[in-house]
């Protein structure tokens, strides 16, 4: 280090939401960076921030979020902290993040991905398989949505959100005969058992960045960025330059039902992509491999493939 250390007097200040999930991936952030330097919990300041997602999220619970607003309801308060120095660094789930930041702010660490897999809740059935016809399924994803009808038009779909033990309340109270949740999410809780089974991703493609988690920071501070490359993940990272540059070729967002995984083997990278038409009626999907180092040009190349093959308007609500 080129920089001081930060000390139980001068606290690194990790920025988080305060959802039980957050919480548990500031934690995971926290132990990583004291166990690579050595450095006491005292070193660390979790400071939670409540977000205008959270606000809105809470006041219009049944709304869909796309007429809530897009994933920057989640992060702008937060990185107006980071922007005037109330914390140092922020954690967040990388699907929940704009692809490009506020000048000023960077992302370039990722923590090791998670299991990348959705996973299927129901107390009633085994699978989407098993659902009879007419089942009501609970979920706030247009992505999930979307899939989920392309294969099931004759299952019924009703807005589901909130965090990890509202969306299980809810589906305890009998609001749904199913819903969906992120195995990475239940597994960072310490709740994996309350997936009734994990859906394959050739079942239903992930969300992308699903089981990611990524820190940002000030492009400025030195010492943040020497302290997060020391717990960065190189091949995560390569994932990410894949399916995130995918979406912004995409235009992506909490409006356009998109997924998306990269997969590393032997030197390549492999990449999947899938676009919905919002009422599932409609599906085109593209795979792609390339050299570690082409990561981002074929995630930009297939972006522009699916796109010309969806023509003006595939992403358009009707009705």
């Amino acid at each position: 280090m080129t920089q001081m250390l930060p000390t139980p007097d001068q606290p690194l200040k990790i920025g988080t939401r305060g959802s039980p999930l957050a919480l548990a991936q500031a934690v995971e952030t926290r132990a990583r960076l004291m166990a690579a330097f050595d450095l006491p919990e005292a070193a660390f300041e979790i400071v939670v921030i409540k977000t205008t997602g959270d606000n809105r999220a809470m006041i219009d619970a049944d709304r869909p979020l796309k007429e809530i607003g897009n994933k920057g309801l989640f992060t702008k308060e937060i990185e107006e902290a980071m922007l005037s120095g109330g914390i140092d660094i922020a954690v967040h789930s990388t699907k929940d993040m704009p692809v490009l930041q506020p000048e000023g702010l960077i992302v370039d660490c990722f923590l090791p991905r998670e299991d990348h897999r959705d996973a299927f809740i129901s107390s009633n059935v085994d699978s989407i398989a098993d659902l009879p016809s007419g089942a009501v399924v609970g979920t706030s994803s247009l992505r999930r949505r979307a899939q989920l009808l392309n294969k099931r038009p004759d299952l019924t779909v009703v807005e589901f959100r909130g965090n990890v033990q509202t969306r299980l309340k809810k589906l305890a109270d009998g609001v749904a005969d199913c819903t969906f949740l992120a195995m990475a999410g239940l597994n960072r809780l310490g709740m994996d058992s309350v997936a009734t089974s994990p859906i394959s991703e050739e079942d239903m493609l992930p969300a992308i960045a699903q089981g990611t988690i990524c820190i940002e920071r000030r492009s400025s501070d030195d010492m943040a960025g020497q302290m997060l490359a020391a717990i960065h993940h190189a091949d995560t990272a390569i994932m990410m330059a894949a399916e995130r540059t995918l979406l912004a070729g995409l235009d992506g967002s909490c409006e356009t039902p998109i997924a998306g995984l990269a997969e590393l083997k032997d030197g390549m990278v492999r990449l999947r992509a899938e676009i919905l038409r919002p009422d599932g009626s409609e599906s085109l999907t593209d795979e792609a491999s390339a050299p570690y180092a082409d990561a981002a040009q074929m995630g930009a190349d297939m972006a522009a493939r699916l796109l010309e093959r969806a023509g003006e308007g595939f992403f358009d609500f009707k009705g």
